[in-house]
C-alpha cells in the first residue's frame, strides 16, 4: 500500500511540475528575447541561427526555473491533497505527513543533484557558445566589413576593391573592382563598374550587389589547350546594370561559431574556478602591495628601508619645526600639504582600479558558489512549498501561485541585493552567494514544524478570535430595530 501511495504522490507531483516548468521556461526565454531583440534585428540572421542562439541562452535560466518550479509544484500538490481531503485520509490511515513527503523529498534531492551536474558541466559550455555568438554577431554582422581603397578577400573566391563607400549602412559604392580568384587553368573574370549598391537578398546567406555602368572582362580557359588560349581574343561585355549574388554562408557560419572569447570565468566548472580564484587573489595581492609601496615611497623615500637599517647611535632629527623661522615653517607646511594632496589624488586614481578588481573577484566567487547554492535552494523551496500546501489546503493556480511568487520575489531580491553589495565590496562574496538560502532555511524549517503539528497558520477565524477583544472596543453593539 505504501509503495502505491509513493507512486501516487510522485505521479501527482509530476503533472503540475512538467506544466509549470514548461510555462516558466517559456516566460524566461521570452524575457531573453525581449532583452536581446535589438541584437537580433537588422543583423541578417536566419531563423535557425536565432533559434540556436536562444537555445544557448535558455540553458542559463534553468538555474532559476527549476527551484521555482519545485516550489510551485509542491504547493499545488499538497494543496490539492488537502483540498480533496486526501491528506486527512492518509493521516487517518496512520501515515504521517513526514512519510507522505518522503518520496517527493528524494525526488527533489535527485533534481538538486541533477541541477548541480547540469550547472557544473553543461551550462559553462553553453555560456561559452552564447557569449561568443553574441560577440560575433556584434562584431561581424553584417558578415563583411570593407575598407575603401583596399583590396580585400573577404568574399570567398573573390578579391574586391571599392574606391568610395557611403550611405547610412555603407550600401553605396563608387569605383567597383571585382576579380574572381582562379588558377591559370580556370576561367578568368574581372568586373569593373562606376557605381554599385548592396541590396538585401532574399536569402541572408547571399550577398546581393547591383552594379551600374561597367564592363565584365572574361577569358574562357577551362578545358582549352595552350595554343588556343594564345589565339583567343579578349572578351569584354559592357553593361548598364548587373546583379551579382555572392555566397557568404561559409564566412557567416565561421564568424558566428568562432571561439574568440576563451578566458571568461563563466566557462569554467567548480574545480577550474578554484584555480581562477587562487590566481585572481594572488594577482590582486600583488597589485595592492604595489599600491601600498607607492604610497609609502611617496610619503618618505627612506620609509621602506627603516626596518632594514640599524643605526649605531641615536638618530638626531635633521630638522625641528619649532626651532625654524616662520617662513621656513610655512614652506615646510606648504610642502607637506602639497605632498598630501598629491597622495590623495594618486589614491583616488587607484580607487576605481581596486573597486573593479574586487568586483571581478566577488563575481568569480559568487558564480562558483551559486553552482552549489542553487541546488540547495531546490530542497529549501520543497520544504517551504510542501509545508505551505499542507497548511493552506488549496490547490490549483490561485492562492498557491500568489504565495509562490511572493516567496520567489523575496528570494530574487535577496539574491540581487546581496550581489550588488558584494560587488561594491561591502559584503563577503561567500556570504552573499548563500544569503538567500540562509534567510529562507529557518523559514522552511519553521513552516515544516507548523505543518507537522497541524498548525492553523492560515485560518482566518483564528486570527479574528485573537483580535476580537481589541476590535470589540471600537465597534458598537447593535440591537434589533424593534427593541429600540
Amino acid at each position: 500500500m505504501v509503495k502505491k501511495l509513493d507512486g501516487y504522490v510522485i505521479k501527482t507531483f509530476f503533472g503540475p511540475f512538467i506544466f509549470i516548468f514548461s510555462v516558466l521556461f517559456f516566460i524566461f526565454v521570452v524575457n531573453i528575447v525581449w532583452i536581446r531583440l535589438a541584437q537580433f534585428t537588422g543583423k541578417g540572421l536566419s531563423y535557425w541561427e536565432i533559434l540556436k542562439l536562444l537555445s544557448y541562452l535558455s540553458v542559463i535560466v534553468v538555474q532559476l526555473v527549476l527551484p521555482l518550479t519545485i516550489l510551485l509544484s509542491s504547493i499545488m500538490t499538497f494543496g490539492d491533497f488537502g483540498e480533496r481531503y486526501e491528506l486527512a485520509a492518509m493521516k487517518a490511515a496512520g501515515i504521517s505527513l513526514t512519510r507522505i513527503m518522503l518520496p517527493l523529498f528524494f525526488t527533489t534531492f535527485l533534481f538538486s543533484v541533477l541541477l548541480f551536474v547540469f550547472s557544473n558541466n553543461v551550462t559553462p559550455e553553453f555560456q561559452r557558445k552564447a557569449k561568443n555568438m553574441l560577440y560575433n554577431i556584434a562584431a561581424t554582422k553584417p558578415a563583411l566589413n570593407f575598407t575603401p581603397g583596399q583590396f580585400i578577400q573577404q568574399i570567398p573566391g573573390f578579391t574586391v576593391k571599392f574606391d568610395k563607400i557611403s550611405g547610412e549602412n555603407g550600401e553605396n559604392l563608387n569605383g567597383v573592382f571585382i576579380h574572381k580568384m582562379a588558377s591559370s587553368y580556370e576561367d578568368q573574370q574581372s568586373i569593373v563598374a562606376e557605381k554599385g549598391k548592396f541590396v538585401p537578398a532574399d536569402n541572408p546567406n547571399y550577398l546581393k550587389l547591383v552594379l551600374f555602368n561597367g564592363t565584365v572582362y572574361e577569358d574562357q580557359l577551362t578545358n582549352v589547350d595552350y595554343n588556343q588560349r594564345l589565339k583567343q581574343p579578349d572578351q569584354a561585355i559592357k553593361f548598364d546594370t548587373l546583379v551579382s549574388h555572392f555566397n557568404i554562408s561559409e564566412i557567416i557560419e565561421k564568424a558566428l561559431e568562432s571561439q574568440k572569447i576563451t578566458d571568461d570565468y563563466s566557462f569554467q566548472n567548480i574545480l577550474e574556478l578554484n584555480n581562477t580564484i587562487a590566481e585572481t587573489k594572488k594577482s590582486n595581492e600583488t597589485v595592492l602591495n604595489n599600491v601600498a609601496y607607492e604610497l609609502v615611497s611617496q610619503t618618505n623615500t627612506y620609509a621602506t628601508h627603516i626596518d632594514k637599517i640599524r643605526p649605531k647611535k641615536k638618530v638626531v632629527p635633521p630638522f625641528q619645526l619649532d626651532s625654524a623661522t616662520q617662513k621656513e615653517q610655512k614652506q615646510v607646511l606648504y610642502g607637506a600639504y602639497a605632498k598630501i594632496e598629491g597622495i590623495k589624488q594618486a589614491t583616488a586614481g587607484k580607487a576605481a582600479q581596486i573597486k573593479e578588481m574586487h568586483g571581478y573577484f566577488a563575481r568569480v566567487i559568487m558564480h562558483q558558489q551559486r553552482i552549489v547554492s542553487y541546488s540547495i535552494t531546490c530542497i529549501i523551496f520543497f520544504m517551504i512549498g510542501s509545508s505551505l500546501g499542507s497548511i493552506i489546503r488549496k490547490g490549483g493556480l490561485g492562492l498557491p501561485v500568489v504565495i509562490a511568487i511572493v516567496i520567489f520575489i523575496l528570494f530574487y531580491l535577496l539574491n540581487l541585493s546581496a550581489e550588488n553589495i558584494a560587488w561594491a565590496g561591502n559584503m563577503d562574496p561567500y556570504l552573499a552567494a548563500w544569503l538567500p538560502n540562509i534567510v529562507l532555511l529557518p523559514f522552511g524549517i519553521w513552516l515544516t514544524h507548523k505543518a507537522l503539528t497541524d498548525s492553523q497558520l492560515f485560518d482566518v477565524e483564528k486570527y479574528k478570535s485573537l483580535l476580537k477583544p481589541i476590535t470589540s472596543r471600537f465597534s458598537k453593539s447593535k440591537e434589533h430595530q424593534r427593541y429600540r
